[in-house]
């Protein structure tokens, strides 16, 4: 059984003074549809990879298959998605992938990730501390712990951020769901000594509050993560702090 799979080209290095027409040359974006042999249990990256058989000029990123590395996330009908762990069985046809939306885009589902990956290390996703360093760890009791779950596995996939309507608006001021998903990681961390330092960086109207929790981070979150509460805790820790 053969699925039809249109997918988003874009090539801006394409040779605009072609006299072919814009989807020969790629001069302007356009969608291409593909006829792909379906296996059982095939996922979308695999469709996407045959693709790249038919056509070797089709750039998508990609690279571990299972869901842990998040270099492929796309635009699968509407829905931001990670191709590796995406059935094209549950996708309705045709099926349509476009790059993530609000990032530039480089070539076909390639999209530019600097802006994300900025925002990510403004919050400084790392422990700091001004107690000396022990010779050997940094204790933490199994309750402190476990107040991490659900915030350390992030992934970095970006299907969040490029998901909320405020990161595409203001990608240099706004945060995002996934750098302050790791804001917050760090702030319920026992182990931190700078959370007034991280509080008073996100003092402001945009970096924080930009949210204005519609939750499309949690709906397309490939680990099941919530962003928006963890937002939520920021905000309510903010608080407590200024009281």
């Amino acid at each position: 059984m053969s699925i039809t799979i249109s997918v988003y080209r874009y090539q801006p290095d394409s040779d605009s003074g072609s006299n072919a027409s814009p989807s020969a040359t790629g001069a302007k974006p356009y969608m291409q549809t593909f006829e792909v042999e379906a296996a059982p249990g095939m996922m979308l990256r695999e469709a996407l990879l045959a693709i790249k058989e038919q056509d070797e000029t089709f750039a998508f990123r990609h690279s571990c298959g299972e869901g842990v590395c998040g270099s492929d996330g796309v635009n699968a009908n509407g829905t931001n998605c990670l191709a590796c762990i995406t059935p094209v069985a549950d996708l309705k046809q045709p099926i349509q992938v476009r790059p993530l939306p609000g990032r530039p885009v480089i070539r076909d589902l390639v999209v530019d990730m600097t802006q994300f990956y900025e925002q990510y290390r403004a919050v400084e996703p790392y422990l700091i501390r001004k107690d000396p360093l022990p010779e050997q760890e940094i204790r933490q009791s199994p309750e402190d712990r476990e107040k991490l779950d659900g915030l350390y596995e992030c992934i970095l996939c970006g299907c969040c951020s490029t998901a909320c309507p405020s990161f595409w608006w203001n990608p240099d001021k706004f945060h995002g769901p996934a750098a302050l998903l790791q804001s917050w990681r760090f702030l319920a961390d026992s182990r931190d000594q700078a959370t007034e330092e991280r509080l008073d960086a996100l003092e402001g109207p945009y970096k924080l509050f930009r949210c204005h929790s519609i939750m499309n981070c949690v709906e397309v979150c490939p680990k099941g993560l919530n962003p928006t509460k963890a937002i939520g805790q920021i905000k309510e820790l903010m608080l407590e702090q200024s009281v």
